[in-house]
Parts: C-alpha cells; sequence; structure tokens
C-alpha cells in the first residue's frame, strides 16, 4: 500500500484575472501515441512534427516553479505518457517537489499492468484511464487496437497496487448506446473507481467527426436519472465532474458538461505542451514558451516571474458554443 502522508494545503499565490486559484498543472510529456483514436488521431501521429519533449532537468525545474507559486496537483498527460521510457523518474520528479500532494496520470492503459505497482512506488497517486467501451468490438473499432482485456488487466493492476483514486473516463458518443451505459454500470457495481462519461468536444482537426458524434451530457444524465442514479454532493478538491452514486454499487459516475454554462467558473488549472509551451486554456490559440527559462536552475526567478506575468490573460471561459476551436488540433497536442 501507498505510503499516506499528511496535507496541509498553503493558500494559493497564484491568481488569475478573474479571480480565481490556479493550482493544478496539467504537463503533457510527449505528444505521441500508440493509438489511433476516432475522436483524437484517426490517423496515427503526424511523422517528424514537433519539438522533443521536455527532459528530466527541465521538468524538474518546471515543477520547482510551479510548486513555489502553489500548485499541489500535477497530471502528466501526452500523447500517452507511459511512451516516455523514464516515466518512472518523471512521476518520482514530481512527487519529490515538497508542495506537490497530487501526482496523477492520464493514460490509455496498454501498458498499465506492467507500469501500476513500479508508479505506485515512484508516488503516482492519481490515475486516469481512457476506456471508451467495454465491448471489445465497439473498443478496437474507436481505438484501432485491439486491447481492452490488457486495458482492463491495467485497471485491475492499478487496484491491486494501491493507487488510491483511479477515474476510467469514456467520451460520449453518438453510438454509446444503452447497452454500453448499461455495461459502464453495471461494472462500477463492484470496482471502486470512478466512470466519467465526457461529452465530445470540437477540435479543429476534424470538426465533421463533431457534428456526427456529438451528444449533450444531458443526455447521459437522463439516462442515469432513468436507473436510479442521483447526484452527489460536491467533495473538497473535486475537478469539473458531476458525481452520481446509486446504493449498492462501490464505484461512482462522473458527468463533464463542457458545454453547460458556467463550466470554466471554477478553472483552476493551467497546461504546458510536451515541448514547454505554456497554455492558459485548452482552446485558446496563445501560447508562452517556457523552454529557453528551463536550461538551468539558475533560471528560477525568471520562471516564476514568467507564468506569473501571463496568468492575467487567462480567458474566462472557452468558446466552444461559438465553435471557436482554432487553439486545438487534437486533444493529444495538449493532453486534454
Amino acid at each position: 500500500m501507498l505510503e499516506q502522508r499528511t496535507i496541509h494545503h498553503e493558500p494559493p499565490r497564484l491568481l488569475d484575472g478573474h479571480g480565481r486559484h490556479l493550482r493544478y498543472l496539467r504537463l503533457s510529456v510527449t505528444d505521441r501515441c500508440n493509438l489511433r483514436c476516432a475522436y483524437c488521431l484517426p490517423n496515427g501521429c503526424p511523422r517528424g512534427s514537433g519539438e522533443a519533449p521536455l527532459s528530466l532537468p527541465e521538468i524538474r525545474r518546471l515543477v520547482r516553479a510551479f510548486d513555489e507559486l502553489g500548485f499541489h496537483k500535477v497530471r502528466l498527460t501526452g500523447g500517452e505518457p507511459t511512451l516516455r521510457r523514464d516515466l518512472l523518474e518523471i512521476v518520482a520528479a514530481v512527487a519529490a517537489s515538497p508542495g506537490v500532494h497530487h501526482v496523477g496520470l492520464t493514460t490509455n492503459g496498454l501498458r498499465l499492468a506492467a507500469l501500476a505497482a513500479d508508479l505506485a512506488r515512484a508516488g503516482l497517486n492519481c490515475l486516469n484511464v481512457s476506456i471508451d467501451s467495454l465491448d471489445p468490438a465497439r473498443f478496437e473499432a474507436i481505438t484501432s487496437h485491439p486491447g481492452l482485456d490488457q486495458v482492463l488487466a491495467g485497471v485491475e493492476a492499478a487496484l491491486a497496487a494501491g493507487i488510491p483514486r483511479i477515474k476510467v473516463n469514456a467520451v460520449l458518443l453518438s453510438t454509446t448506446d444503452d447497452a454500453e451505459v448499461d455495461r459502464f454500470l453495471a461494472w462500477a457495481r463492484d470496482m471502486p473507481v470512478t466512470v466519467r462519461f465526457i461529452e465530445l468536444m470540437e477540435t479543429a482537426g476534424d470538426p465533421a467527426y463533431f457534428l456526427r458524434h456529438h451528444v449533450p451530457a444531458a443526455e447521459i444524465e437522463r439516462r442515469l436519472a432513468e436507473r436510479g442514479w442521483r447526484r452527489l454532493p460536491r467533495r473538497e478538491g473535486d475537478g469539473p465532474a458531476t458525481d452520481y452514486g446509486l446504493a449498492g454499487h462501490r464505484g461512482r459516475i462522473g458527468v463533464i458538461a463542457p458545454y453547460r454554462r458556467g463550466f470554466c467558473q471554477d478553472c483552476n488549472r493551467l497546461r504546458v505542451s510536451a515541448a514547454g509551451e505554456l497554455k492558459l486554456c485548452l482552446f485558446s490559440e496563445r501560447t508562452i514558451p517556457l523552454r529557453q527559462l528551463l536550461q538551468s536552475n539558475g533560471q528560477h526567478e525568471a520562471l516564476v516571474a514568467a507564468i506569473e506575468a501571463a496568468v492575467g490573460a487567462k480567458p474566462a471561459t472557452h468558446q466552444l458554443a461559438a465553435r471557436r476551436v482554432d487553439g486545438l488540433r487534437n486533444m493529444a497536442v495538449i493532453g486534454g
């Protein structure tokens, strides 16, 4: 089991121009992926594009700066972060940062079974696994990979390793029928995980796919209500999901509704790309290059100042409803 430690959150230091306390960093460690999901990279990763990802020393310097600014949660994303050969060292480096108490990872789970125990020992205590279907044929149709059993084994390994907070992400699509919903609800009866249905968001890379497959989050909420699931009170530290529960179920169901009015009002996160570009909003076209300030420990004060100077321009909200998504071609670029 993981060692438990008492967490004392320092008062947040960084506020954006709308008075929101920023304390959550989503750090992409690679823009490469080993799946070709229909809603993200249907043609696979572009070849020969982009810079090399941040090195381990660069990541240490970056996390140190965000730690000083009061960020207590860091989530490693991709692409697919388990493609990094030094992922365990990255996790350990983030976990060693004194103010960071929540060390997370978002993965497609293909390599999770082999890595889960080592990730837990390195300090990982939050895990999100993408599973868009519990039907093997549909899973393969969405991901172009026949690996559902492999991913489910990874979730089991993560539970066995004692990783305390495990969530399963399923993108809500027009093909997410009642049978699929019921598979997830039945799975949550015995699995102590939160299954989160995420409303499909439009990207600049494939607007036609969005128009064919977008389903409002209210649709899954209707189905949950019909099956007796009830909204649960929010807990301290909860993210953007609305959680639902049902007696007799060890797991929860979450719904993430980015098109709902007010979705961004409590946003507490910043994003950094694999190449060190600070992104103030998932869909913002503006990025702030930080990599040139990650080359030596002596640049620490300048790095902190650059982040502080940038956050005032964080937008109040995305413009998804107006279909202004030019700042994001696909989720693999910045980790969603």
